[in-house]
């Protein structure tokens, strides 16, 4: 974090009244320590804490008192005196005077915590405090139950980041208990069905990061079955990459091709940078689903065809449509490293292989009754007993019906003419047997 981030410009609601009292003596002392802050942090210290000794009766104390205070938060962090930042931000919180909107107190919670929050010279520690601080006080009196929520949420998010998951746990059960019935524990409050659903988001990527499937699986349909939410685009895009997630470790890819493609979409409008990404989760769940249709034909995915990252998945995608082995294998041999940057791609790279070799086998194949598996193997350039290993596996999901002689090393396919027949025949003869056997049954009970 560069220097100039600890300084930010004065808030919108005085920046009129600083031109208003120039001849303030207090005002002098605030603008004196602020200049000092990049080269003197330690001087504009002082100069701030002097500010806040003056005498609290004179004109306008509370208005720079509130602002040195805030300044204080910031540069003792930069000094990295996280003991004396804290107490400030502790003394900060709870210093009342009436030109102190709700506004102003979310405002500086937001900025102070966001400054804190994974920086350069920051630790857990140091972040866990901060939060600590912010919830005991916007969780005393009557509660700001909105303020509470987003603080508790951020603090959840931290948690996560810092991989804290035993800490992200019980903020979160604290958070899914603000969510339910008063009157009722074990049911939801509909009317904060968009709360929920950001908690289910958070609660997901953790488990997802734990690599606890089962946790996730449950987690992602109760997400599905929330009433009365809202959530914002990125929230339902986080839910549904970990559903597309979910579905490919099932081997689901139909139904993860559609939760990818939504995840993308929701994404797409919340102009996150994940819409990238999710969009080469698409291509994989798109080409091992073996879908017909293209991913790119789609409006939302259209204009990132060009992209970088997307534009040699597209080549996939053209090749896998076009059974065009050589040239997908190509593609990939080229692109290794940035298609398998990615675990989840990287772990489906060698299914897509398969998957793609077959959908060319099966093309190949059409209008022989015999063929040799040597011919199938020159094709696709791989040996002959894995071309022999694929088939096995295409006659054994009923995609292909004939059979292999290993000695010859063919492949003997069926007649779909001649197996149309048999089947007909055999429905014939069953509907027949049907038949007889309900004729025999009323005969019995019309002679007993």
């Amino acid at each position: 974090m560069s220097d100039d981030e600890y300084v930010y410009e004065e808030d919108e609601e005085y920046a009129s009244e600083g031109a208003e009292e120039n001849d303030d003596a207090l005002e002098g002392i605030y603008y004196d320590a602020k200049d000092k802050i990049e080269d003197e942090p330690g001087e504009a210290v002082k100069g701030f804490l002097a500010l806040l000794d003056r005498d609290e009766d004179e004109t306008n104390y509370p208005k720079w008192a509130w602002k040195a205070m805030k300044r204080l938060v910031r540069v003792y962090f930069k000094l990295q005196k996280f003991d004396e930042m804290t107490a400030m931000y502790r003394r900060l919180l709870r210093y009342e005077w009436s030109g102190r909107t709700r506004n102003d107190t979310e405002k500086a919670i937001n900025k102070l915590l966001d400054l804190t929050s994974g920086a350069a010279g920051s630790t857990s520690a140091v972040t866990a405090a901060m939060y600590e601080i912010t919830t005991e006080y916007v969780g005393e009196g009557a509660r700001n139950e909105k303020l509470w929520f987003a603080i508790k949420m951020k603090s959840a998010q931290v948690q996560l980041d810092n991989n804290d998951h035993q800490q992200c746990k019980k903020t979160l059960a604290e958070l899914k208990d603000s969510c339910r019935m008063a009157d009722s524990p074990g049911s939801w409050d509909k009317k904060k069905g968009t709360q929920l659903m950001t908690i289910f988001a958070t609660e997901i990527q953790l488990y997802q990061g734990l690599g606890d499937f089962e946790k996730l699986k449950n987690l992602y349909h109760e997400a599905m079955a929330v009433e009365g939410a809202i959530p914002p685009p990125k929230i339902t895009g986080i839910i549904k990459e970990a559903g597309g997630k979910m579905y490919m470790e099932q081997d689901d890819y139909e139904q993860a091709n559609e939760a990818f493609f939504q995840a993308f979409k929701h994404y797409d409008e919340a102009g996150h940078p994940r819409r990238i990404q999710c969009l080469r989760y698409l291509v994989v769940a798109n080409m091992m689903s073996r879908s017909k249709i293209n991913p790119f034909d789609c409006q939302e995915a259209k204009p990132y065809k060009t992209d970088p990252e997307i534009a040699v998945m597209t080549d996939l995608v053209e090749a896998a449509n076009n059974k065009n082995i050589t040239a997908f294998e190509n593609i990939l041999k080229q692109n290794l490293r940035m298609i398998t940057s990615d675990p989840l791609i990287d772990k489906y790279i060698s299914p897509l292989l398969r998957t793609v070799r077959m959908q060319v086998l099966q093309q190949n194949v059409k209008g022989y009754t015999t063929i040799r598996l040597a011919y199938l193997a020159d094709d696709l350039s791989i040996p002959e007993a894995e071309v022999e290993e694929l088939l096995v596996a295409m006659l054994l999901d009923d995609e292909l019906s004939g059979g292999i002689d290993q000695v010859k090393g063919t492949l003997h396919l069926n007649d779909p003419s001649k197996d149309q027949s048999r089947y007909q025949a055999i429905r014939k003869w069953s509907t027949q047997v049907s038949s007889l056997h309900r004729y025999i049954g009323t005969f019995l009970l019309n002679t007993t």
